[in-house]
């Protein structure tokens, strides 16, 4: 009972501290709101009310169907312009693209002559301009298949493929984006609040106050833990439901109770990360380098980085380190962050239960283990030098 007195007081003074430090507060107001909402509705890689303009020379009935088939969300309305301003507009950044219809490109067409059109891109709009290309040719192609099936007996194909898109039936990129940004904020914050809170201790010179207290690194290390761990916790719960459930409308799945209890897990073994980090940086300039060598590797390859975001839900996402294969892929499985990334998009996207990912759930409790041992020695071996 004294000791579990002592890691509750010892954690309410880690709350007490933490709530006197405006920056911290500040980091995690900021990861757990604006940088979600960014990262769902700002990601380059999405094509969004791209600008286009279109020069229709030929006034037929199939240069009508595609001006029609431009519009949002993608595009926005497609601006009929004359061929002296598609130069001019370019250059002024006005359009995207830029597509020339030429003349007699419908009599061309139902002749077999194999007419061709003419697409302007503005390529240093760079992630928009590979996407929309390939938009703008699916676009015509379909829009000209269509049109020629009512001028030619076409041959109906033996197989017809129903396509039914899963879990993201909009293939809406930004709920992907919203719910991987939270993944690695839960994660980011778990280890710098806690590692920020040991090297705090050293600096402030309160380290040398609780060596001659009746507590045991056991207790310090504990209280740290369990404080930190709470704070991101009732974060992230005030988050899912307010920014990416609320404001961004993304449909939550799984449940949320055992989304909190895996991610529980995955906070002790992150805490316990951080705390070892502490240990081993001597001030915050070390840890932020020390962040660069450990955590953005982690994340990166665990499926949480920014390029994993572009993969749609029906894919239930890539894991980076699948491809790499030898050492890495060792590596990684030893990483909470692969089976933190893995058991969230089981859980939130595809609603899987206890039974689909309590394999999961086991890796982070060993690894948790394992990382909050070493943590322990090392602390105490490193309290053992100062006192």
């Amino acid at each position: 009972m004294r000791s579990a007195r002592n890691i509750l007081h010892l954690g309410i003074k880690e709350l007490r501290s933490l709530m006197r430090d405006p920056i911290l507060l500040l980091l995690i107001a900021f990861a757990l709101t604006f940088s979600i909402y960014s990262s769902a509705k700002a990601m380059p890689e999405t094509l969004n009310k791209a600008p286009i303009s279109i020069v229709d020379e030929d006034r037929s009935t199939i240069s009508t169907r595609i001006r029609d088939a431009f519009y949002l969300p993608y595009f926005l309305p497609p601006v009929l312009i004359t061929p002296d301003e598609m130069d001019r507009r370019m250059d002024a950044g006005l359009d995207t693209f830029a597509l020339f219809i030429p003349a007699g490109f419908e009599r061309d067409l139902l002749a077999g002559h194999g007419p061709q059109l003419q697409l302007n891109v503005d390529a240093t709009r760079m992630s928009q301009a590979l996407v929309g290309s390939h938009y703008i040719q699916a676009i015509v192609s379909e829009e000209v298949s269509a049109f020629m099936q009512h001028h030619r007996a076409t041959t109906a194909p033996q197989v017809d493929l129903s396509v039914r898109n899963e879990f993201n039936p909009e293939l809406n990129k930004s709920w992907f984006g919203a719910v991987m940004e939270i993944v690695s904020a839960i994660t980011m914050l778990a280890v710098v609040l806690t590692a920020a809170a040991l090297i705090r201790e050293r600096e402030h010179g309160t380290v040398e106050h609780l060596l001659v207290m009746p507590v045991t690194p056991l207790e310090i290390m504990a209280s740290k833990i369990w404080a930190m761990a709470l704070v991101v916790l009732v974060a992230t719960v005030l988050s899912l439901n307010l920014v990416v459930r609320g404001v961004l409308g993304v449909v939550i799945e799984g449940s949320q109770l055992l989304f909190l209890a895996g991610m529980t897990l995955h906070l002790f073994a992150s805490t316990a990360l951080g705390i070892f980090l502490g240990i081993v940086a001597r001030s915050m300039p070390q840890l932020a380098l020390l962040l660069f060598l450990t955590l953005l590797p982690m994340q990166i390859l665990s499926g949480a980085g920014g390029v994993i975001r572009a993969q749609t839900l029906s894919s239930g996402g890539l894991r980076h380190h699948e491809g790499l294969g030898g050492i890495i892929d060792v590596i990684m499985q030893a990483a909470p962050t692969t089976h933190f990334v893995e058991f969230s998009q089981a859980v939130l996207f595809r609603g899987a239960g206890l039974e689909d990912v309590w394999t999961h759930l086991a890796s982070l409790a060993a690894i948790g283990a394992v990382l909050f041992a070493v943590s322990l020695a090392r602390f105490r071996r490193t309290l053992a030098t100062m006192a």
